[in-house]
């Protein structure tokens, strides 16, 4: 994530801020340029002028979600009888029942992790089109609650382009406790939408482009039956050296879920090393070794630096942080081993996103 200020005070801003704490203009962001703008008001009532210099004469509009302060986007000035709904939140296809007590809280942690998702994606360069623009493949999201009576759970997954969240995730306690009776490392509502558009994209980049033979290659045969996969995953002891092939241990299961967890730690990766660069963090182990590349020096990790750069970084970042976690008494911040084996796989997930961005 970029670091971003106020264009009228220059006060730092958050990429969730929907006004500056210091001058106390409204702020919004505007997807076409990764850009938080302060705003100044047009003519019209509920029209504005963003004060970034590259479209200060543009007339937007806060998306519809905003007046849920779920949304900070801006989407452009159109018709006052036509409600405005920016980028991200077209791809809403159903949104949880407001009435229920504690939905919109939840609802607003879907939506932080939800459009740094899209943050991530549009840096990326990734083709992305919704239901509306392709109704047989195109993204889409539904968050749905369990039944009242508890007799249908919703299970978050993917469907051909169809992504279903279990709101309950969205819930700190009930998340760590499913985190820990599946014995995950990590579960995050941000994790869950980095793995589940995982598959929309093998649809999309590998299936639909024609990697499929190569993606199988490294991945292994995602032809082995999906269900039959997953019964067997959860009906077996896992094996003790998975970890010297796969980031983790659903990753296992299936191919599918392979290529997903695989994608969802490139993501992790880029997002985390931006963030850290836009705030000059540089990492120099004290180890008596050759000095290793670091962050604040990378390339922009979304499009310019190579697989080999992005790793030299990794690595370090990652382990000083876990250092810093160990020293508060907290767990890792990322616990995770990325061996020969896994590094194979990213490599490929960096060459598809790299191949896609040269076609665009």
């Amino acid at each position: 994530m970029k670091l971003f200020s106020c264009q009228c005070c220059e006060q730092p801003l958050f990429f969730e801020n929907t006004a500056c704490e210091s001058c106390h203009h409204p702020v919004g962001y505007l997807p076409g340029l990764s850009m938080l703008t302060a705003l100044e008001p047009a003519q019209v009532a509920g029209r504005w002028h963003p004060m970034e210099p590259q479209v200060r004469h543009a007339e937007v509009v806060y998306c519809a979600n905003h007046a849920y302060d779920v949304c900070n986007w801006l989407t452009s000035a159109t018709d006052q009888n036509h409600t405005p709904v920016c980028f991200a939140c077209r791809f809403n296809r159903t949104i949880p029942d407001l009435s229920v007590p504690g939905n919109l809280e939840r609802w607003r942690k879907i939506e932080i992790a939800k459009h740094r998702l899209f943050y991530t994606l549009l840096r990326l360069r990734l083709p992305l089109r919704n239901r509306w623009e392709d109704p047989e493949g195109g993204l889409a999201f539904d968050f749905l609650d369990d039944a009242p009576d508890g007799s249908a759970p919703v299970m978050t997954g993917h469907d051909n382009g169809l992504i279903t969240l279990a709101i309950r995730e969205a819930d700190d306690a009930e998340r760590e406790r499913m985190r820990v009776e599946m014995g995950e490392y990590y579960r995050t509502l941000l994790g869950h939408f980095r793995h589940e558009v995982g598959h929309y994209y093998w649809n999309v980049l590998v299936r639909d482009a024609g990697r499929v033979e190569a993606c199988r290659s490294v991945f292994g045969d995602d032809r082995e039956d999906y269900q039959q996969a997953l019964q067997a995953h959860y009906g077996r002891p896992l094996s003790t050296d998975w970890r010297e092939h796969y980031v983790s241990a659903y990753a296992t299961a299936h191919p599918w879920e392979d290529f997903a967890e695989t994608w969802a730690h490139y993501l992790h990766i880029v997002s985390t090393l931006e963030t850290a660069s836009a705030y000059g963090v540089t990492i120099n182990p004290a180890t008596g070794t050759a000095a290793v590349s670091a962050p604040g020096t990378l390339k922009d990790p979304y499009l310019r630096a190579s697989f080999d750069e992005i790793m030299n970084a990794w690595m370090p970042l990652t382990s000083a942080v876990n250092s810093l976690n160990r020293s508060m008494g907290l767990s890792d911040f990322y616990p995770f081993v990325l061996t020969a084996g896994v590094r194979r796989k990213l490599a490929f997930i960096h060459a598809l996103i790299r191949e896609t961005q040269a076609l665009r």
